[in-house]
């Protein structure tokens, strides 16, 4: 019996600093967007953000996550697919392990199956919020209202 879309990204998402059992639920090529396909100041921030590939990139994203923040809560509210991709939304709790700041944020992550395996994962937080859980001191100068003025964060 072939496991569904869900099934599998949920498979994924229940043990996923496990290699044998992420490697259960992908193919070996599998794509995997941890934020954002590629910004090179995230990255400075969170290594693992960018796009990988093979089961090992997404077990080394949640090794260093864990290794980041202690992981107080990861909820799931809604999982859902069709015959060829899955998502799931919720809500995760992270402290930071350097400054002990914490933080809450929604997530989601999004997969593509074919042939039973997911080929294409993705997974997206609030990264201004996780970010902010390293801030150590300093500003930010913001414009981004065309008709506001600047502010500083």
């Amino acid at each position: 019996m072939t496991a569904s879309t869900t099934e599998i990204l949920k498979g994924i998402l229940d043990d996923p600093t496990n290699l044998e059992n992420v490697s259960k639920w992908v193919t070996p090529d599998v794509t995997y967007v941890s934020l954002n396909y590629s910004n090179p100041d995230l990255k400075r921030v969170m290594p693992w953000c960018g796009t990988s590939y093979g089961p090992q990139a997404i077990v080394q994203t949640f090794i260093d996550v864990a290794r980041f923040w202690t992981v107080e809560s990861f909820e799931e509210d809604a999982t859902f697919g069709d015959d060829k991709n899955a998502a799931m939304f919720g809500k995760f709790v992270y402290r930071s392990t350097v400054l002990g700041k914490q933080v809450t944020s929604p997530f989601s992550a999004f997969a593509k199956i074919e042939g039973g395996k997911c080929v294409y994962l993705q997974f997206m937080e609030d990264t201004l919020a996780t970010t902010e859980s390293f801030r150590s001191g300093g500003n930010w100068t913001i414009q981004s209202d065309p008709d506001g003025e600047e502010f500083t964060l």
